[in-house]
């Protein structure tokens, strides 16, 4: 993994800030608040790195769209549930036959074709066109090693980053075979801990529920449920060894991966994160003057 480039800070200058956004299924809508927080603050991030769906939105950001503009469209995207369905089905790669042939898996997705169908059109087909420098961050399934990816078409880049395991299909791309970087690092903020950079890391990772919750899960559930457990039990230890400069805990209690047809309710959940963010933004900075 190449680490992001360390800026030197020279006397009386701002701080850049970098902006993390971490893997977490449905709570990630959460990260929207984050990014209404830096609109209202007038800040721009001078780089994004994204996870899983920290990908999704982070790239929607670093192509220019307001938070405000991902708020209307998250809404929009999954207000008409028949719709979305519709369009889940045309992304997927097999066939209910499949199932009975032997031939597959017959709920597994394109990532790609999902991002085209769900993606607002303002996101363009390469890094090179964003507004804001973006990393995405995926998992090389053959070597176990973190992919950085920063250039290139966009698309597949981030079908990787999401692609999990037996939900999503891997991505081959540049002689590799890609997954979900939740399975090796759900949050990438590491790397661009540097001097003179405050580095923001949202963490949507799910919270264990109740102890007495002895409901069994179905099959998709359960796929995501361990995903985000690992997410969870990774972010942790990351943030025990070497935390980053402001860490926001965001995400809605008791959302599961796939909610996102709650995504009203998750955002609503979300409104306080924004103050959050503001003092912890001019706390570090007044720090830094």
């Amino acid at each position: 993994m190449k680490s992001a480039p360390k800026p030197e800070r020279r006397p009386g200058s701002t701080p850049e800030i970098a902006l993390v956004l971490g893997a977490g299924g449905a709570r990630g809508l959460s990260h929207i608040a984050v990014l209404e927080a830096f609109d209202e603050l007038g800040l721009k991030p001078a780089q994004i790195s994204g996870c899983s769906i920290g990908a999704i939105v982070g790239a929607a950001y670093a192509a220019g769209l307001s938070g405000r503009d991902l708020r209307e469209h998250a809404l929009q995207s999954f207000r008409d549930r028949a719709r979305v369905i519709g369009k889940l089905l045309d992304a997927r790669v097999g066939k209910l036959a499949d199932l009975v042939r032997g031939l597959g898996n017959p709920v597994l997705i394109d990532g790609e074709r999902l991002l085209d169908l769900f993606w607002p059109e303002a996101v363009p087909d390469r890094f090179e066109e964003l507004a804001i420098p973006f990393t995405a961050v995926a998992a090389d399934y053959h070597r176990h090693a973190e992919v950085v990816l920063s250039d290139g078409p966009l698309t597949p880049a981030v079908a990787a980053s999401l692609a999990i395991p037996g939900l999503v299909r891997p991505v081959a791309l540049g002689g590799r075979v890609l997954i979900d970087g939740g399975a090796i690092d759900p949050l990438p903020y590491r790397a661009l801990l540097a001097p003179g950079r405050i580095v923001v890391a949202v963490d949507v990772s799910a919270p264990t529920t109740a102890s007495s919750d002895t409901r069994i899960p179905g099959a998709m559930e359960a796929i995501v449920g361990a995903s985000q457990i690992l997410t969870r039990t990774l972010v942790q230890r990351m943030v025990e060894q070497q935390p980053p400069d402001i860490l926001i805990r965001a995400g809605a209690d008791r959302i599961g991966g796939l909610d996102f047809f709650k995504a009203k309710a998750i955002l609503a959940a979300a409104e306080p994160i924004k103050d959050e963010v503001k003092r912890a933004l001019a706390r570090a900075l007044e720090a830094r003057d």
